[in-house]
């Protein structure tokens, strides 16, 4: 995944600023919309996922805040269980 990245941030098709762990901001954002629209609108995460997917696309419209960082996300995942106790912690195998 972080060679795609590369290569479309290469090709000016990515924002510059894109990090891989923005891919698991995107994910944990939309399991919220998810969980939280359940049957009511169980197609709305396709809106989502759609817009989640065009925004960062070049070229960059301001920047963006700095990324919390694998560790930090790490410990996020574990805290709302989406990670398991068996997933390797960061730079330890993952």
């Amino acid at each position: 995944m972080v060679q795609l990245i590369d290569r479309a941030e290469a090709a000016g098709r990515l924002r510059e600023d894109f990090d891989p762990s923005d891919l698991v901001l995107i994910h944990m954002a939309n399991a919220g919309v998810v969980n939280a629209t359940g049957d009511a609108a169980p197609d709305a995460w396709r809106r989502v996922v759609a817009l989640m997917i065009q925004s960062p696309e070049a070229p960059v419209r301001g920047s963006l805040p700095d990324s919390p960082g694998h560790e930090a996300l790490y410990k996020a995942m574990l805290r709302a269980g989406h990670a398991g106790p068996t997933a390797p912690a960061p730079g330890k195998g993952g």
